[in-house]
């Protein structure tokens, strides 16, 4: 165990006020890419770039290739919960962790039995019919074809994740904000902090400790009580309060 990481142990042991700002590197060792490593979506090729096709504007206009691309490189549904997940869970329910505050969609942080998250850009979990809101499991989307539609009066289903040029959804991110402006402790992981209006939350972050766990360099190292450049499920996997 490095100094940094016996230095994250003694801050989760001092600390009951926790809160985890988190990326899509936190579920990169659960097999589900992120957009920008060398290996994610944002470095592969298609007709169109994915922040084109991820977007309101091209959902609107052409949502065939908007649910081909969807289905093939947006849900995986096999992906299981790795040791961030599973540690962050055990961490709220022992009483440290107050909130996982997440840029991702997967659903992994309450597959692993976290109960507070907040999903800034939504879940693909989650459905709903443009026309009647009936709701709509992901399996639904999996199993249909082309623009999915409502069994029920034949609408449009829209999966529930924030799209480019939508608006996260108020009420998310008054608890974020909340929960990070009363947090002890903040800890980054797993994020770039590129993806605005969420990065900008953790200027709300006025506790004791900020803690950066990210395996590339952010805009807010140079802030962070504790910086550690290794892969976040190794490094809560070491996470031990006994």
């Amino acid at each position: 165990m490095t100094e940094a990481v016996k230095e994250l142990n003694r801050i989760v042991k001092e600390y009951d006020n926790i809160v985890f700002f988190g990326g899509a590197g936190v579920s990169t060792e659960s097999g589900i890419p992120d957009f920008r490593s060398v290996d994610g979506l944002y470095h592969q090729e298609y007709d169109y770039p994915p922040e084109t096709i991820l977007s309101h504007s091209f959902y609107r206009s052409k949502p065939e290739e908007f649910f081909r691309f969807y289905r093939k490189k947006m849900l995986f549904t096999d992906a299981k919960p790795n040791a961030a997940h599973r540690k962050l869970a055990e961490l709220e329910a022992r009483g440290k962790v107050r909130a996982v505050v997440t840029q991702n969609i997967d659903g992994l942080h309450q597959a692993a039995g976290s109960k507070t998250v907040l999903e800034l850009h939504g879940s693909v979990l989650r459905n709903y019919c443009e026309k009647c809101h009936a709701f709509h499991d992901v399996n639904y989307i999996i199993h249909s074809s082309g623009v999915p539609t409502c069994e029920k009066c034949g609408g449009s289903v829209k999966p529930d994740v924030v799209l480019y040029e939508e608006g996260l959804d108020d009420q998310v991110i008054s608890a974020a904000v909340s929960y990070i402006r009363a947090a002890q402790v903040l800890i980054i992981g797993g994020t770039s902090l590129a993806v605005y209006p969420a990065a900008g939350l953790i200027d709300y972050f006025k506790g004791d400790k900020l803690v950066v766990i990210n395996k590339a360099p952010t805009p807010r190292d140079k802030y962070a009580d504790l910086l550690i450049q290794e892969p976040i499920g190794e490094v809560f996997s070491q996470i031990d309060l006994d």
